[in-house]
């Protein structure tokens, strides 16, 4: 196994005993799958009302956005996550038909239009009345899972239509092999380029960089369930960096000695704010330092090629690491790919009655396998009592275990 760039920090630091207690839950009756994501602007005139959206409640002023807005501005102020989620939908929804199973797939978003509310008010005009969610989110954090969990509360309260729409969640899919695999067919890919592109170079020359969004590290600490010995960076950290580690061990035998590392893109809030670290781009000028002459980028924190990745990585990254003279080379997400799609719909089937394959005459009663690739999976079908807490207090969320 490839050992890490940043040794003691990956599984040995965690204890997955001190997690609580695996609870799945027996497959349900879902009339509809909903596809719940952040949502972003598609034209210059968006852009300003959605980063308003964004930042909702903490007063931030239009000349502080506009600084972040030149990103959206440069891709014309579209960004590229709703037509991913677009075709992630069709492509679910293929999935879902090759296998039988005749249910629609619905979708919302936090932030842009389609809101969560009026996809509610849809999906109940249609006759739906328990949904399963699936979040385009894979890692257990406060952004990454609460606070879609009190979006679609406050969805609910907002529509009236508490009691009348039941929403569950599919558990954080972090090491599920339909996750897990794109990756580490696509580090490979990037290493094999980046050898091509420097001949003679040995593996131990290269570098693969995990990125990540960064998040404050008191709300990274919070992460997970409470009580849970996971590392100094609770669930969120752990669970990053025992992916990194499956990841680096299914590459072929040769690149055992390539080092690696978990870095942190896209911080934001105030600067005097404890946020996780490094930033990319400050350990692309370290590894250039220490006589690296490529480096892999891998966005393991994000399914799709959404703005963060698009800008943060594509445009800012790269340009740091030719600053420092080293090759780059930026692996793709998930995305559409088939393995992460068919991992998806096995989400579902875990939790869905239905004629799935090899489900019982009586509707698929029995419980299915839960697959994970690390020690710290499968996660909670239902999240723990105050995990991911909001660091802001409790509020109301749904698929989970008050508070």
């Amino acid at each position: 196994m490839t050992a890490p760039a940043e040794p003691g920090i990956g599984l040995t630091a965690v204890d997955p005993a001190t997690l609580p207690e695996r609870d799945p839950r027996p497959p349900a009756q879902y009339d509809a799958i909903l596809l719940v994501s952040f949502g972003g602007p598609e034209g210059q005139e968006d852009v300003l009302p959605f980063l308003r959206n964004v930042t909702r409640g903490r007063g931030i002023p239009d000349e502080r956005l506009e600084q972040v807005a030149h990103h959206y501005r440069a891709f014309g102020g579209v960004s590229p996550i709703n037509a991913q989620n677009r075709a992630l939908r069709e492509a679910l929804q293929a999935e879902l038909g090759a296998r039988g199973v005749d249910v629609p797939v619905l979708w919302g978003n936090r932030n842009w239009d389609p809101y969560l509310a009026d996809t509610l008010r849809e999906a109940h005009a249609a006759g739906h009345r328990r949904l399963l969610a699936l979040v385009t989110s894979a890692y257990s954090s406060y952004s990454g899972c609460r606070q879609y969990r009190e979006d679609l509360a406050r969805a609910l309260d907002e529509t009236g239509l508490t009691g009348e729409l039941v929403i569950d969640k599919v558990r954080q899919y972090f090491d599920h092999p339909g996750f897990v695999t794109p990756f580490t067919t696509a580090v490979q890919d990037g290493l094999d380029r980046s050898r091509a592109a420097l001949p003679g170079v040995e593996p131990r020359d290269l570098r693969v960089l995990f990125a990540t969004h960064s998040i404050p590290t008191a709300t990274a600490i919070t992460s997970g369930p409470p009580g849970a010995a996971l590392g100094p960076d609770g669930a969120y950290g752990a669970q990053h960096r025992a992916v990194a580690e499956v990841v680096m061990a299914g590459l072929a035998p040769e690149l055992a000695d390539v080092p690696w590392s978990l870095v942190f893109q896209s911080r934001s809030g105030a600067p005097g704010t404890p946020w996780l670290e490094p930033d990319v781009n400050d350990a692309i000028a370290d590894v250039a330092a220490n006589g690296a002459k490529g480096v892999v980028i891998v966005p393991l924190g994000f399914v799709s090629d959404h703005m963060e990745v698009r800008w943060d990585l594509d445009e800012e990254a790269v340009a740091t690491a030719k600053e420092h003279g080293l090759h780059a080379e930026r692996v793709p997400t998930p995305g559409v790919d088939p393995a992460f799609v068919a991992g998806l719909v096995d989400l579902v089937a875990e939790r869905m009655i239905a004629p799935w394959p090899g489900s019982t005459d009586g509707g698929g009663e029995t419980l299915r396998e839960r697959p994970a690739r690390t020690a710290l999976g499968p996660w909670y079908d239902v999240c723990r009592p105050g995990c991911c807490a909001n660091p802001r207090g409790v509020r109301p969320a749904v698929a989970g275990l008050a508070p």
